[in-house]
């Protein structure tokens, strides 16, 4: 398990920011599952969210994701890429559940005193595979119902068990670790199988494959796209890699780059002073032309018209 900082008390917020820049100040205290034997078959991370959170993008994964309400009341709205928002007032103790074969958008605002706390659990795909079979039967794993704002208490009682081994500090037990995450399938699939459609997730791109590919794209946001090292990184083949890529995130690898070229020339262009032309060669644009021509295309505007704006 990795503790982050409190982000709260290493950077104040300035007055305006940009939606990538908004990302880093969300979080007060993340608590992350390192990588170590206890937690092979989850990927848990818990957040003390902003009282308001912006529309942001929840990629599509292979793995099962929970949503647990630890905190706090919400309005969460969620939709479908270009569709209509659906809200749901959540407290303590609600969850989403997810499976979803597209990505889709999510945003909330806190209506209550209380800290909007939630964890977020992902499960592996060999485990929910393997206690399926056991289970059910039959030759594939069966979809999921999509949960929002649900109420399960012996699926929260589970939850925090988890969560009180995430936050012991190395002290976590890895049989009872695996144990929780075994019966949490278990709970999964005997309750929220959807009977009307067979999952058709086994060509979804894997949640920590997903997740190194953007990492390796922040770490190597200067430098020209290369999709053949990319997929090195994330250890696939350029075509499968590029064409899963693009069903998790709804962009292609190098379109999903320049996203995040021009989101970080947004944050440096609200928070500091750098001039332009610095701020489009420290994001990978040597002409400066070229950078206000792709910034204007992704935003609508120059570079300097979204500084003073």
């Amino acid at each position: 398990m990795q503790v982050s900082q409190d982000r709260e008390e290493a950077a104040a917020p300035p007055e305006r920011t940009s939606p990538l820049g908004l990302e880093q100040y969300i979080a007060g205290r993340t608590l992350v599952s390192g990588d170590g034997p206890a937690w092979k078959d989850l990927f848990v991370q818990v957040y003390s969210r902003r009282d308001r959170q912006e529309a942001f993008l929840v990629p599509a994964v292979a793995e099962p994701l929970i949503v647990w309400v630890m905190s706090g009341e919400a309005n969460v709205e969620e939709r479908e890429l270009g569709g209509d928002w659906i809200s749901n007032i959540v407290s303590v103790g609600d969850f989403f559940l997810t499976r979803s074969p597209t990505p889709y958008e999510m945003r909330w605002r806190s209506t209550g005193t209380a800290p909007f706390q939630v964890m977020h659990l992902y499960l592996s795909v060999p485990l929910f595979e393997r206690v399926a079979k056991e289970v059910l039967g039959g030759d594939g794993p069966p979809a999921l119902l999509d949960v929002s704002g649900g109420k399960d208490e012996q699926l929260s009682h589970l939850l925090a068990l988890i969560h009180q081994e995430l936050a012991a500090e190395g002290k976590g037990s890895q049989l009872f670790v695996q144990g929780l995450a075994q019966s949490l399938t278990v709970h999964l699939i005997r309750n929220y199988v959807s009977e009307d459609r067979q999952d058709n997730r086994q060509t979804a791109l894997p949640g920590f494959k997903l997740r190194r590919a953007i990492a390796y794209l922040e770490e190597h946001l200067a430098d020209p796209f290369n999709l053949a090292q990319l997929a090195v990184a994330v250890g696939m083949s350029e075509f499968h890699f590029s064409r899963l890529f693009k069903k998790a995130t709804g962009l292609s690898p190098s379109r999903y780059l320049i996203r995040q070229r021009v989101a970080k020339a947004q944050q440096l262009l609200q928070e500091t002073d750098t001039s332009i032309i610095e701020i489009g060669l420290s994001v990978g644009y040597s002409s400066p032309s070229h950078f206000a021509q792709v910034f204007r295309r992704e935003t609508g505007l120059a570079p300097s018209h979204y500084r003073r704006g």
